[in-house]
C-alpha cells in the first residue's frame, strides 16, 4: 500500500488507516507497508514503526513489514522493532545500491530472518535493486530458515521462478510481484499477486486471482483484459510508481498527497489519466 503523506510532507497515519481499510474492503487478503509502493526508501525507521502499528491496528489482515535497507545491521535492528508492532510477518529485501553477490544476499536476508519469529516474505526486485535473488539462493534460504516461507517476484523469471516452486512445493508460496505477470505466474504455481493494481481495481484483482485459483481460466483471463490498462497504468519511465497509485486514490477522494523527493509530485497529465483509468474501471465493476 501507498504511504500517505501531508502537504507539508509529514505522514499521515489517519489517512494511512483509511487507505488500509479500503483496501481490505476491495479485496485484498493481506497488506504490505513500507515497501516499494509505500516509498519505504524516504521513510525514517521512527516513521515505519509507528506507521506498522497504525496499519496494524487499523486492519484485521495480516499486515506485512517492509524492513530493509542496504545496511544489514539497521535492517536487523528495524526488523526487531517491526516484530513487537503488531505486524503478521517481515518483508525482506535484496539489499539496493551495494550489489553484493549471491552469498551477499543470502547472508543479509538470512540476518533478518534470525532477528524475528515472525514468518518472512523475501521480495526479488533487481529493476530497484540492481541485484536478484537467485532461485537457488532462494531455495537455500527457504531450506535453512523456517520462517521464510514466500516470495514476492519481481524478476518475472518464469523457468527460475517454475523450478524453485516445483523444488519448494506447497510449504512455500509464490507471488507474483508485478501485475501484468499475475497470470503467467499462476500458471507455474503462484497463490497470487503482492498489486499496486488493486488500490484502484482490488474488486477485480481478487477476482481474477480466485478465478485462476479454481482453474477458471477463461474467466480470469477475461479478468486480466479488465486491468489490462490499470497493469500498465501502475509505473512508467515518466511517471514511477507510486506516482499513479497516489493519483489514482486522490481521484477517489482519498487525501494521500504526493510522493517525497526523490519521486516527487505528479502533474495534470497524471492526474487526467488516473481519472480516466478509474472511471473505466468502475464502469467494468458496474
Amino acid at each position: 500500500m501507498v504511504t500517505p503523506f501531508h502537504d507539508d510532507g509529514a505522514l499521515n497515519y489517519e489517512v494511512a488507516a483509511e487507505v488500509a481499510r479500503y483496501l481490505v474492503a476491495n479485496g485484498s487478503d493481506a497488506l504490505v507497508v513500507a515497501g516499494s509502493t509505500g516509498e519505504g526508501s524516504s521513510l525514517s525507521d521512527d516513521e515505519k514503526l509507528t506507521l506498522f502499528a497504525a496499519v496494524s491496528a487499523a486492519v484485521t489482515v495480516p499486515v506485512l513489514a517492509g524492513t530493509s535497507s542496504s545496511d544489514t545491521a539497521r535492517s536487523v535492528a528495524l526488523t526487531r522493532h517491526a516484530s513487537s508492532t503488531g505486524v503478521a510477518g517481515i518483508l525482506a529485501t535484496t539489499p539496493a545500491y551495494a550489489r553484493p553477490s549471491q552469498s551477499g544476499i543470502a547472508a543479509h536476508l538470512g540476518a533478518m530472518a534470525e532477528a524475528t519469529a515472525l514468518p518472512v516474505m523475501l521480495y526479488d526486485i533487481p529493476a530497484r535493486t540492481g541485484r536478484r535473488i537467485a532461485p537457488e539462493t532462494t531455495i537455500g534460504l527457504a531450506q535453512q530458515h523456517s520462517n521464510i516461507v514466500a516470495l514476492k517476484d519481481a524478476s518475472n523469471d518464469l523457468p527460475g521462478a517454475a523450478h524453485l516452486s516445483a523444488v519448494l512445493g506447497s510449504g512455500f508460496d509464490l507471488l507474483a510481484g508485478d501485475d501484468a505477470w499475475t497470470l503467467p505466474y499462476m500458471a507455474i504455481g503462484a497463490v497470487g499477486v503482492v498489486s499496486v493494481a488493486a488500490h484502484w481495481a482490488g474488486v477485480h484483482v481478487a477476482a481474477m486471482v480466485d478465478a485462476m485459483s479454481h482453474g477458471h481460466c477463461e474467466l480470469a483471463r477475461e479478468l486480466n483484459e479488465r486491468v489490462a490498462d490499470s497493469c500498465a497504468f501502475v509505473g512508467t519511465e515518466i511517471y514511477p510508481n507510486p506516482q499513479p497509485a497516489k493519483a489514482a486514490l486522490r481521484s477517489l477522494g482519498m487525501a494521500v498527497g504526493q510522493c517525497r523527493l526523490p519521486i516527487g509530485p505528479s502533474d495534470a497529465a497524471l492526474e487526467q489519466r488516473a481519472q480516466q483509468i478509474v472511471a473505466a474501471v468502475n464502469a467494468h465493476r458496474g
